[in-house]
């Protein structure tokens, strides 16, 4: 069985959320707007699940608005807020996951102005361009407060309190950071915020939207009005249920899970410097996400090597998409400021709450020898 590294992709369902999730997909299939008893207990169970979501990132239940992932909370925050006022300026950082590039660039050509915030060589977010940006009011701003690359955590509770004056609608980009770290929506300053739970032990398919009860948004789906009126369908009962008890669990663990995590993080690149003395380790001297190293060997090409670790039983991810011949290195590393080559390189290891230390040193001792063997054939390119 593979040793799997990539719990910033998706984690493995937890049993005891699957458990919480078996009702709803055997006996209790009743329709939550349904006014019978069926229906009722499925209602029950939507607002146990919003209560535990709610109390994760400390916020109304009211204010969460269940949908299909982090993605559809990316674009109802986006397209919802800017369907209720004119087109201005939509500020982001140039890190942003393609949940939220992807509708910024819908609404460039609905007539709204893009500009990004710069990184440094560390993948923080520069501070000469986002004193540009506050000083140019935005009337949006999406900002993630930890990168799924890097790990990299950004100050959203800072830049909020810059923009507290101005007429700017913060959009924090949550999905990685929740369940990692202590998330206070609250306290963060947002209007709005996205979480998905299959990236906290949870099920696929299920995320939400954290809303501020001051604002306005226009639903992406209109329909039977479920959620008050801001995500029309059905609500997916099970999915609900096992978001609200990976929520449940996730506060409760958060320490234990973060100390453990943070322990195998710093054996990893322990190792990982000590045997591999010309590695270079991406967003090192920023602070970053427990879980989350993310790393280039110099003349070793990441597609390659990523594909002789999965061969080797080493599940991971690499910092370039290879499709049609062509490499396109990561964007983050890019705007970092990293060369093409050394980015194209790149390798991330996302830890999880039940990866062990004897796994970390297995990964090492695969990934020295995959190396002396691409070594001695020469780097292969990306085709």
């Amino acid at each position: 069985m593979a040793i799997y590294l990539d719990h910033n992709a998706t984690t493995a369902l937890d049993e005891r959320v699957l458990q919480a999730m078996l009702p709803y997909l055997r006996e209790e299939y009743g329709n939550p707007s349904s006014l019978h008893q069926p229906g009722r207990r499925a209602r029950a169970a939507l607002d146990t699940a919003r209560e535990q979501v709610a109390v994760l990132v400390n916020a109304h239940p009211s204010q969460v608005v269940f949908t299909s992932g982090g993605t559809e909370a990316n674009n109802l925050a986006l397209k919802g807020v800017a369907a209720h006022r004119a087109p201005g300026l939509l500020a982001l950082s140039a890190a942003e996951h393609a949940s939220v590039m992807a509708p910024a660039q819908v609404l460039a050509r609905q007539g709204w102005q893009l500009e990004q915030v710069a990184l440094d060589g560390s993948g923080r977010l520069d501070g000469d361009s986002l004193q540009s940006v506050f000083d140019s009011c935005p009337a949006l701003l999406a900002l993630m407060m930890a990168n799924n690359e890097t790990g990299v955590l950004f100050d959203v509770a800072g830049v909020a309190a810059a923009i507290r004056e101005a007429d700017t609608v913060l959009l924090v980009d949550a999905v990685q950071a929740v369940g990692k770290l202590p998330v206070d929506f609250a306290a963060s300053g947002a209007h709005l915020m996205s979480l998905s739970a299959h990236k906290i032990y949870g099920p696929k398919g299920i995320g939400a939207l954290i809303v501020d009860k001051a604002l306005d948004i226009e639903p992406l789906l209109h329909g039977g009005g479920q959620e008050k009126g801001r995500r029309a369908g059905t609500e997916n009962v099970a999915a609900i249920a096992g978001f609200g008890k990976a929520a449940e669990l996730a506060l409760a663990e958060l320490q234990q899970r973060r100390t453990h995590m943070r322990e195998l993080q710093r054996h990893l690149e322990q190792r990982l410097r000590a045997e591999i003395p010309k590695i270079v380790l991406f967003g090192a001297e920023a602070e970053r996400l427990p879980n989350t190293t993310y790393f280039a060997i110099p003349g070793i090409d990441g597609e390659t090597l990523l594909g002789t670790l999965d061969q080797a039983g080493m599940a991971v991810a690499s910092g370039s998409a290879c499709g049609s011949g062509d490499v396109e290195p990561s964007h983050v590393l890019l705007a970092m400021g990293v060369d093409r080559t050394l980015a194209s390189a790149a390798i991330r290891a996302s830890l999880g709450k039940d990866s062990r230390r004897e796994e970390i040193d297995t990964f090492v001792d695969r990934l020295k020898a995959q190396m002396k063997t691409l070594q001695s054939f020469g780097s292969l390119a990306c085709a």
